[in-house]
């Protein structure tokens, strides 16, 4: 939750900033600049009403926002509840109240219609272009990483068991304070060395920062050792973060190994003997009961190569293996096809039905052969899907790819 609202920002951040830039315009759009200076309050509490009151506005609605998804996750099914989140939304108010402030200070030593929206333009295209360029999308070899982690949005959420390091906490935290240091500096100057000296902060934030971020992406997102820890009932084990799903999935994957050892005469071993399920997996995700199980057995016996998460796309061409092997370790009488996941990645709708199809063939043919070759050949595309071959072209003794 907290990392996903950190993504947001890389949308909010540079709309923020240009939001206080046009409320930095104020005193030049009411021509009131040179009446102020003239005022015998100091320039700094001059400059820290506005700036308190965007402050309050900025982290009252993300503190909010954070506060409804808090609530979300506490009345979900989970029952991991940790505190990391906590940093990860610390620094995303801090930038907002930040990125504010300084928009504000910019207006004001500069003021001009265009400085609004040229701030907010010229953030997001940096961190765009950053961020692109960190993933190697970009004709230049630069080692951006650090750069791109002065901006406080992070990369889209994909895993739940990463998280960000403290190296990167307390770099982007220098930066920050740096930033709202010079934005402040910048609403109480009044004369040009003034202004000058106020940028002072901003870059001692900014080499401060760069000293303590990471180099390399891996060194940013690090594995959350706490949610990663296994817990296990008998054989069956998920990490801390996924303990919520042991009470239901505990009994089926038993179950599920009992039919694995019944169907291949021995454990399944993959990199170890255990059967790899991925909660992400749109057929796995809400999957209970008796579907649940029948899931285990065909991941057991024709494990997917390729991912089925929803960003992923792809993997579906294991679903007709993984369904006849199901259907033969279950003893249906008929094939029963695994429900494929709706997801906007899939292939178009004539491909499903002649995946479908192809699978009723494969089935008739398996099941037309004697016992022992039926065995022989799911055993064939057990060790065909282990190697990332066509399973199903095993199933039906076809030569595979």
């Amino acid at each position: 939750m907290a990392l996903w609202t950190r993504y947001l920002l890389v949308f909010w951040w540079p709309l923020v900033v240009g939001m206080g830039a046009v409320y930095g315009l104020r005193e030049s759009r009411s021509r009131t600049a040179e009446l102020l200076t003239t005022t015998p309050q100091p320039a700094w509490r001059r400059a820290a009403l506005p700036a308190g009151a965007m402050a309050l506005a900025l982290a009252s609605g993300f503190g909010l926002l954070i506060l409804v998804g808090g609530v979300q996750v506490a009345l979900g099914a989970t029952t991991y509840l940790p505190l990391g989140w906590l940093p990860i939304s610390l620094v995303a108010a801090l930038a907002l109240v930040a990125g504010a402030v300084f928009g504000m200070g910019v207006a004001r030593a500069v003021p001009s219609v265009l400085t609004p929206p040229a701030l907010t333009v010229f953030l997001l295209l940096t961190s765009l272009l950053l961020r692109q360029a960190n993933d190697g999308a970009l004709p230049w070899s630069i080692p951006p990483n650090r750069f791109a982690l002065l901006s406080p949005a992070t990369a889209e959420p994909r895993e739940m068991l990463l998280t960000l390091s403290n190296s990167v906490h307390l770099g982007q935290t220098l930066w920050l304070l740096g930033l709202l240091a010079t934005g402040l500096a910048l609403l109480s100057a009044a004369t040009r060395r003034a202004r000058l000296l106020a940028v002072a902060p901003v870059l001692a934030g900014a080499a401060l920062a760069l000293l303590n971020l990471p180099g390399a992406p891996r060194d940013a997102y690090v594995v959350d050792k706490a949610a990663a820890t296994v817990v296990c009932d008998g054989p069956v084990c998920v990490t801390q973060a996924n303990r919520s799903r042991l009470p239901e999935l505990a009994p089926r994957g038993t179950e599920a190994l009992r039919v694995l050892h019944n169907t291949l005469g021995h454990p399944r071993k993959l990199s170890g003997n255990v059967v790899l399920i991925d909660f992400d997996d749109p057929l796995i995700a809400h999957a209970t009961g008796t579907e649940l199980t029948r899931l285990l057995v065909a991941q057991g016996l024709a494990p997917n190569c390729a991912p089925r998460t929803p960003w992923e796309g792809g993997g579906q061409v294991d679903i007709p293996a993984q369904s006849i092997a199901a259907s033969w370790a279950l003893g249906d009488h008929q094939l029963e096809p695994l429900q494929q996941p709706d997801t906007d990645a899939r292939p178009q709708a004539a491909r499903p039905q002649r995946a479908s199809a192809n699978a009723e063939v494969a089935w008739k043919k398996l099941t037309a052969l004697p016992p022992a070759e039926q065995r022989s050949r799911i055993a064939q595309a057990h060790a065909a899907a282990l190697s990332c071959k066509n399973a199903l072209a095993a199933l039906t003794g076809e030569t595979s790819p």
